[in-house]
């Protein structure tokens, strides 16, 4: 077997910017503490985007005596890569094999991420089942939403936190490096874990042992992530995230997350704008999202987003308000976002008739939702996404007409000015909430109401879009499945499943073979439950009594509201101990917020001038492409206070141009940007220093000129490239031979034809033109060659490898390929 390096290997998998992990605010430590590493079972895309990753992270980092690291679930090529290298997946910080931890924590965030649970502990060479470890295997657990029902994974993972984590996890932490420390068995470390509050072993707890969930009392004491780690690449929410509350006291009863993360705590404005200050800071991003279970409702909302607008206008700071009620969204708060940019907004009605919505207990109407629509297409939006379920208790064939004619009438009141999207999603009942008891639809009624809808929705304007229900029919199984589905899940594993939240890799024929296999009746999984029979989480205390649940399932079927008791009487749900588990609104005086300002002039172009950077990209950097490089170079300029001129529109983007973009896997020692930029007097040479400091390792500034005006564009002024092809070292001479040979042939031909495909046909093109010179060193087993560029195209280093060279495009891959220079006349 051929052994082969990190950085081969990289060479061969999409988007390899997923698994380098040399990230701005990134820690790397070798100190002899604690090894923790926190994994997130979905692709590095979607972990990234998890506040919650980032939260826990930097709590861990910020202990003397641990090191945290990060990994996330391989995507199928790099899988297959592993495996055939027989190589252990590792954490991205120090690769480190995760056999070699101490602790792992995985993020369990949804059931269809369960496979990879699996398969991240099997390519770490750690045995998936709790008792096939031994006392040298790290020790596996597991928080997030899922832990509410742990019952499926209970033959997997060692301990559930069952919570909130920012405690929590550095107990933990504390345990385990004791035990560390006097070198206990696991169980020993597992019983002292087990006296944690919030903590669940289920090798050591007994059946009816209830666990109490834990819960921050005050929001206001945890500022964590200061320094968010900044993404290599584009994540699903490519931004700073600003918790501005924690927990809902609406009482939707469909809603999950609006009981298990009770009482409802909000952050005073004060602290939220510090956050969002040193955030900005230290990772350079131009996006603020505010974070919440729903936006609308934080207290000083409207003050809060003025105060962001404004403190950041110049650094064209956008805000997005991702989760938002109908009736919340005012013309101030469209107003104040759309200063920087219009950000996407989401409206959920929920459902399409008044009736459905007293059911579910969301309080909105068909009339808010309207008028709402009308502000947002008036003040100059162009698309809004409209969110709705179908399989609700108590849907009938009129609230399917509802949802139909409610998405017509929105149509209307768009008035033309822009595009609605209707996103239908299948109703899953979750444990903890009022339909825990409830049946949830099969797969094929699914298809059939999703299928009314999308039969009677056909306009240019309004565009369908339904989660998949092979999907929403297997989260189902286990979001309220038992202990018996660890066979089930194990089976589907083996069998090769994986990424099963991804349409375009669940494979729902390995799912059905599986449930063959393990002889799951999904039936009895989806089924209506009597309220009168034992739950398989009822060892789970989210904090809300069995009887208020119970009280909210018989409100539903009398369509009667409950109010929302931060505005009016308690409404008994028992989460409360009215001392530190309360309520919490957000308090401010006049000194917290901006006070009213002018709306901020445009940045002035006055002195406006050219500057060009000469930067390079070398080591892992080179694995990062065009857009991710063009990304991070932008936050480093705004981290150090450049002040770049934007364009004007719809969405401004900072003015940028590059000479060239340099393909995924080649080093560059020279490349060449022009940036736009207003009045700036500092120094070159420190701008210079402090920009280098704000990059990933691997890219960096070479030196910054000021072009004087009139002078030639980038793209007129680019002559060519120098190109540095590292043969590997172990060729041997006979193979050198014939290399040189070929390049002979080719340097004493007039022409040299290769075939090409341009615009979808098989052409012959002449490259002999592009090669000024060819010089191949076979001492140190090297080929430098310089090619010209012209507005008709240029050459790729693959061109000279494959057919200039000679070698096959399975041992290009094996070439280290250097950019030396980038020639500008």
């Amino acid at each position: 077997m051929t052994v082969c390096t990190f950085d081969e290997l990289l060479l061969g998998v999409e988007k390899p910017s997923r698994y380098i992990g040399t990230e701005v605010n990134a820690r790397r430590r070798n100190n002899r503490g604690l090894n923790f590493l926190l994994a997130f079972p979905d692709a590095y895309e979607v972990g990234m985007s998890h506040h919650g990753l980032q939260l826990l992270y930097s709590i861990l980092n910020a202990q003397p005596n641990i090191n945290a690291e990060r990994c996330f679930a391989p995507w199928l090529d790099r899988e297959k890569q592993l495996r055939l290298h027989q190589l252990p997946l590792t954490s991205l910080e120090t690769q480190t094999a995760l056999a070699d931890f101490d602790v792992i924590g995985f993020s369990l965030q949804y059931e269809l991420s369960y496979t990879n649970v699996l398969n991240m502990l099997d390519l770490g060479q750690i045995p998936i089942r709790c008792n096939c470890r031994e006392t040298k295997h790290p020790l596996i657990i597991a928080g997030g939403p899922c832990c509410f029902n742990p019952a499926p994974l209970v033959a997997f993972i060692d301990a559930f936190v069952i919570g909130e984590g920012e405690e929590i996890v550095t107990e933990i932490a504390a345990v385990v490096a004791e035990g560390k420390k006097k070198k206990l068995s696991r169980f020993g470390v597992l019983e002292n874990l087990a006296a944690i509050p919030g903590i669940y072993v289920p090798s050591l707890h007994k059946k009816n042992q209830v666990i109490k969930k834990r819960t921050i009392p005050d929001m206001n004491k945890w500022i964590h992530p200061e320094k968010p780690v900044v993404p290599l690449m584009q994540t699903v929410h490519d931004r700073i995230v600003l918790e501005i509350a924690r927990g809902c006291t609406r009482g939707c009863r469909f809603c999950q997350a609006g009981i298990i993360w009770r009482p409802y705590r909000e952050r005073n404005p004060s602290l939220l704008l510090k956050i969002a200050e040193k955030a900005l800071s230290a990772t350079g991003h131009d996006e603020i999202s505010l974070l919440s279970l729903s936006s609308g409702d934080y207290t000083y909302i409207k003050p809060l987003i003025q105060s962001l607008i404004r403190k950041h206008y110049a650094q064209r700071v956008a805000l997005a308000l991702p989760s938002l009620r109908v009736e919340s969204l005012n013309e101030t708060v469209i107003e104040e976002i759309k200063r920087i940019r219009k950000t996407s907004f989401t409206l959920a009605p929920e459902a399409g008739t008044e009736k459905m919505r007293r059911i579910i207990n969301k309080g909105n109407t068909s009339e808010d939702l309207l008028t709402t629509i009308d502000k947002v297409f008036s003040a100059g939006w162009k698309s809004i996404k409209l969110y709705f379920m179908i399989g609700l208790p108590g849907e009938g064939q009129d609230d399917l007409e509802g949802i139909v004619d409610l998405s017509h009438a929105a149509m209307r009141a768009a008035k033309n000015r822009g595009q609605l999207t209707i996103s239908l999603s299948t109703f899953v009942p979750k444990p903890h909430t009022p339909f825990q008891w409830e049946q949830q639809i099969s797969l094929e009624e699914t298809y059939a109401r999703q299928n009314f809808i999308r039969q009677r929705i056909k306009n240019r304007r309004l565009s369908v879009k339904w989660h998949d229900a092979r999907m929403s029919f297997l989260e189902g199984i286990f979001s309220r499945g038992d202990e018996s589905l660890g066979l089930l899940l194990e089976k589907a594993f083996q069998n090769g499943c994986r990424f099963d939240g991804w349409s375009e890799n669940l494979r729902f024929d390995l799912w059905r073979k599986s449930l063959q296999e393990t002889d799951v009746d999904t039936e009895h999984f989806l089924r209506a439950r009597g309220t009168t029979k034992a739950l398989p989480w009822d060892n789970i205390n989210c904090g809300v009594s069995r009887e208020f649940l119970l009280r909210e399932k018989q409100k539903a079927q009398k369509s009667l509201p409950t109010a929302d008791c931060r505005f009016g009487e308690c409404q008994l749900c028992d989460v409360c101990d009215f001392t530190n588990i309360k309520n919490i609104l957000a308090t401010a005086d006049n000194n917290q917020i901006l006070p009213p300002v002018e709306k901020p002039t445009d940045q002035s172009v006055a002195g406006q001038k050219t500057y060009r950077f000469s930067f390079r990209k070398i080591g892992l950097a080179r694995f990062l492409s065009h857009l991710e490089i063009s990304a991070a170079l932008t936050r480093s300029f705004r981290r150090s206070d450049l002040p770049i001129i934007y364009s004007a529109g719809y969405h401004p983007h900072p003015k940028i141009s590059y000479a060239t973009a340099t393909a995924v896997g080649i080093e560059s020692f020279q490349e060449y940007m022009d940036v736009a930029v207003g009045n700036y007097t500092g120094d070159l040479a420190l701008l210079k220093k402090t920009i280098n400091s704000a990059l990933p390792q691997g890219l960096e500034i070479n030196e910054i000129e000021i072009i004087p005006s009139g002078k030639k564009s980038l793209a007129a002024s680019l002559y060519g490239f120098i190109y540095e092809l590292r043969l590997p070292a172990d060729m041997d001479n006979d193979r050198l031979e014939i290399i040189k040979n070929n390049i002979d042939v080719f340097l004493t031909s007039p022409s040299f034809y290769i075939p090409r495909l341009s615009k979808g046909v098989m052409a012959n093109k002449d490259i002999r033109p592009f090669i000024k010179s060819i010089f191949f060193d076979t001492q140190e087993k090297k080929i430098e060659y310089t090619i010209r560029f012209s507005q008709k195209g240029s050459l790729k280093p693959l061109d000279i490898i494959v057919h200039v060279a000679g070698f096959s495009k399975a041992e290009a891959e094996n070439i280290h390929v250097i950019k030396t220079r980038t020639i500008l006349v």
